[in-house]
């Protein structure tokens, strides 16, 4: 009886590790199915932030390109007020200058 309870026993042990593989395994599928679903959801969050962050930048662009139109157009009055302003003032003091220039020339100083 003992050969029996001994092979009963070995069967007993071989039937536990098959079962303890068996969990193993399911715990190793397991796990790299969380891992799996892990770096998919972290992926899928990747890609709307970069989404999020691609568009951020598409409409700062938006408003500093719009920007910018308005203030070349601001640079461009500015631009030609002055030049106005300057043609202003050089006609009138054209005569003056003239004058001074043609005094200077027909003066014969000995």
């Amino acid at each position: 009886m003992d050969g029996s309870r001994r092979q009963g026993g070995i069967q007993q042990l071989l039937a536990a590790e098959q079962e303890a593989q068996q969990i193993v395994n399911a715990a190793r599928a397991a796990k790299s199915a969380r891992l799996r679903q892990a770096k998919e959801e972290a992926e899928r969050e990747i890609a709307e932030y970069r989404a999020q962050m691609e568009a951020e930048f598409q409409r700062k662009v938006a408003e500093s390109s719009g920007d910018s139109g308005a203030n070349v157009k601001r640079l461009e009055e500015e631009t030609a007020a002055k030049i106005e302003q300057l043609n202003q003032q050089a006609a009138s003091i054209s005569p003056e200058v003239i004058q001074m220039l043609l005094r200077h020339v027909t003066t014969v100083k000995n």
